[in-house]
């Protein structure tokens, strides 16, 4: 390992719970060169103007600022997101439900419709996207700050022309959407799902905005109404995936069950084999 990413690595062990991913991942930022560059360059040295953003950054990570903040960006499904703190940061964990919504996509040719509930900084949105050419996206957030993240992400990749992004409380007033002609053939949604009291205990409380995780006192308060709005959207053969807090399957098995009684309805686990992911076949 590189003298200066060994000793960076030493400065984050008290930080993280991945120092040498993070500082490689922290050098390659400062250097504008891909990880596995850094990784292979024993002899890198930074300049007098990389050593202090550098020492400015790592005064940020002590303040218990996260690094995606930090960098401004993170990655995700293999696609670069611009982040701020108004939105929440990407985790690997979600990928399973984009995995699953292409998937259903190309084998469902004529299911094109597509929304994205409390998008965020959009990364589920986009990266449908930019997977199913021909997809119509509707992606809604009840932020106007995350929004804004959102619709500079859809311009970084290029696909802001398919995606209809609406400031409203989970799903907007049909009459307010312009490009929408039909109803949805699928719906994705990444809710706040963290049990208040749970939270308020968690390391990330007050690190990531509250909006984007307080799921209300039992977790469950966001799923809930949209699970209540959802069937008035949906058309027949449609997909519903949300993920979940993990330790929450059960009681929204029963949520989704009382609230279509004749859909098919599982749930997934991630990688960590945790309950990460509610499907509901119509």
């Amino acid at each position: 390992m590189p003298p200066l990413l060994t000793d960076l690595t030493t400065r984050l062990t008290p930080l993280t719970d991945t120092p040498a991913l993070d500082a490689s991942v922290l050098l390659a930022h400062l250097l504008g060169k891909p990880r596995a560059w850094v990784i292979a360059h024993p002899e890198l040295t930074l300049t007098a103007d990389q050593q202090k953003q550098l020492d400015d950054f790592l005064a940020r990570l002590e303040n218990g600022e996260p690094l995606p903040y930090v960098l401004g960006h993170w990655e995700f499904f293999g696609m670069d997101f611009d982040l701020t703190p108004d939105v929440l940061i990407p985790r690997p964990e979600t990928e399973l439900l984009v995995e699953k919504a292409i998937a259903w996509l190309l084998q469902s040719p004529l299911s094109r419709t597509v929304a994205d509930v409390g998008t965020g900084s959009g990364i589920i949105a986009i990266a449908i996207a930019a997977s199913v050419r021909n997809a119509r996206l509707l992606a809604t957030d009840i932020s106007p700050q995350a929004l804004q993240v959102a619709k500079r992400n859809a311009a970084k990749h290029r696909v802001l022309e398919r995606i209809e992004f609406i400031e409203c409380d989970l799903l907007p007033d049909p009459s307010k959407i312009a490009n929408l002609q039909s109803n949805l053939n699928l719906l994705c949604a990444n809710l706040p799902y963290i049990p208040t009291q749970t939270l308020h205990s968690l390391p990330i409380y007050g690190r990531e905005p509250t909006l984007a995780l307080d799921g209300g006192a039992d977790g469950l308060d966001l799923i809930r109404r949209l699970l209540r709005l959802a069937p008035t959207w949906m058309t027949p053969n449609s997909l519903i995936l949300l993920e979940i807090e993990s330790t929450l399957g059960s009681q929204t098995l029963d949520l989704a069950r009382s609230t279509f009684p004749h859909a098919e309805i599982q749930l997934h686990k991630d990688l960590s084999r945790l309950d990460r992911l509610l499907e509901i076949r119509l």
